[in-house]
């Protein structure tokens, strides 16, 4: 089998999916790229198992066949050839494999394509269709929330429930909680399901920049997403999401509004002061005044700052996890946010001021000295 293609193109397609690729694979095949050629058009599939990966790129070629090609040594001598027509040649008794270049001729040993697994299918899906900015201003706003913990396999995906009026995008690590919500983007299915961070984190990553449409299909078991020539199927956590809307406080009668960039900032600075382990800032919110400290009192180290600022209720003292306040602001755009509490050691809820008519988001903090809500 032989088939010529050039390198810079071929170095695109299996960048965007390269990602899947573990370098200590369950199954040592998934190394590899598996290469199928099938009139003129070379389909390449990466695997972990768990999530697949496949694109589409046309060649020249007159004959069909497949192999296992291995994933490294073919990305790293494609980033060091200069754009040319490459050549592959397979001997498909053997599985070796031949790259011809303009600069030289490169030898790599393949493996028997029937060796590589199956990509699974999603059967009886639901659909919904999603536009690639709204997926992925969706998985940027959420995924940083997800927890690391292999003991709450639930909280290390985003939850997504499809509604016949909106579409509701939850993560949370037990610590936070990020819900953001779209009333441009609904599905009858009624489903909620948890799609692994990895996946999110591969689909964000080759997303387009030009917003073009993305096909959702799902069902209990798999997620499947495809725009332009890219397809991925994600096994999805099969595990109950915790009751996020009981820990979200219903009533809070204390408001501050602030600039968004200011705070950050400041939180910044004073959290080099603060304990390493638990980053506790404290906001003192007093008339048109916030004050924040931070102390680490192993190394008599502290810091504060003022900052004017809006205030609706009664004054109080409250204490966060800088290191969770920062990223939160950080991944929000607004000019101004607000913060709406109602006790000390009850959770804070963050808002952005300006939002697109389709879109709602809520950010959810504990104080540092309670315990996880789940």
């Amino acid at each position: 089998m032989k088939f010529i293609v050039s390198s810079s193109a071929l170095l695109k397609q299996i960048s965007a999916i390269n990602g899947v690729i573990t370098s200590n694979p369950v199954v040592p095949i998934l190394e590899n790229f598996l290469f199928e050629i099938q009139d003129g058009l070379l389909t390449i599939t990466a695997s972990d198992l768990q999530t697949s990966m496949i694109t589409e790129i046309d060649v020249e070629s007159s004959e069909n066949g497949s192999i296992a090609v291995p994933a490294k040594i073919l990305l790293d001598t494609l980033k060091n050839l200069p754009e040319q027509p490459v050549t592959l040649t397979i001997d498909e008794e053997t599985y070796s494999i031949e790259i011809s270049s303009d600069n030289g001729r490169y030898k790599l040993a393949g493996e028997n394509a029937t060796d590589f697994p199956k990509v699974q299918e999603v059967e009886n899906p639901d659909t919904v269709d999603v536009s690639a900015d709204i997926l992925a201003t969706a998985i940027n706003h959420t995924i940083y929330a997800t927890s690391n913990d292999e003991l709450r396999p639930a909280m290390g995906g985003v939850y997504v429930n499809f509604d016949e009026t909106n579409t509701t995008f939850v993560a949370t690590d037990g610590n936070r909680l990020v819900r953001y919500r779209r009333v441009d983007v609904a599905s009858d299915a009624g489903t909620g399901i948890i799609i692994p961070r990895k996946a999110l984190t591969l689909l964000k990553n080759c997303l387009p920049a030009e917003n073009v449409n993305v096909a959702v299909e799902f069902n209990m078991s798999n997620a499947y997403f495809k725009f332009n020539n890219i397809k991925m199927i994600c096994r999805l956590v099969d595990e109950r999401f915790p009751d996020y809307e009981n820990v979200i406080p219903a009533q809070n009668d204390i408001k501050m509004t602030i600039n968004r960039q200011e705070f950050m900032s400041s939180l910044r600075r004073i959290s080099i002061y603060a304990n390493k382990t638990t980053h506790q800032v404290r906001l003192k919110i007093s008339g048109s005044e916030l004050q924040i400290f931070a102390e680490d009192l192993d190394f008599s180290n502290e810091a504060n700052e003022i900052l004017a600022c809006e205030h609706q209720g009664e004054d109080i003292e409250i204490g966060f996890n800088a290191k969770f306040l920062v990223e939160m602001l950080n991944n929000l755009s607004s000019k101004e946010i607000s913060i709406e509490m109602s006790a000390p050691n009850k959770a804070g809820l963050l808002f952005p001021s300006d939002l697109d008519e389709n879109e709602d988001i809520l950010l959810l903090v504990m104080p540092v000295m309670l315990n996880n809500y789940v």
